[in-house]
């Protein structure tokens, strides 16, 4: 796979920390979502379009590692590349810097497409996977 990658850049809300300021851990798998998200938007792939014919992604495995801690206020960016591209699923590795360039929080993610009338896998879209491909 080539790297071609993906920047989101967001920052962090009180909503997102516990009581002492510091990004509660699973707000980083929210912080990933939104990436890959506004990723595909930015592929020109309408996820509406396509839960309208009952077809999605889901997340079937997360692999995350909590390297250091993200505060209240500080600016993030979330660095995605897709790293393995199959017929009816595909491989992020995704990290989270800070605004000093030090790593938070690293992930490998892989998701699969599902026809949501019958929950079962399926292949990717020939439009959907002609854009991924483009960026691998």
């Amino acid at each position: 796979m080539s790297n071609t990658s993906q920047n989101y850049s967001l920052r962090v809300y009180y909503e997102d920390t516990d009581a002492g300021g510091i990004v509660y851990y699973a707000n980083y798998l929210k912080f990933f979502e939104r990436a890959r998200t506004e990723w595909l938007r930015a592929l020109g792939i309408n996820q509406t379009k396509f839960l309208e014919q009952k077809i999605g992604f889901v997340v079937r495995r997360v692999e995350m590692d909590n390297i250091a801690s993200a505060k209240l206020d500080d600016l993030l960016n979330v660095n995605s590349t897709i790293t393995t591209l199959k017929r009816a699923s595909l491989v992020f590795h995704q990290q989270i810097t800070n605004q000093a360039q030090q790593v938070i929080c690293i992930a490998t993610v892989r998701v699969a497409c599902v026809n949501f009338q019958n929950a079962k896998p399926m292949a990717i879209p020939e439009s959907i996977l002609g854009a991924f491909k483009r960026v691998c």
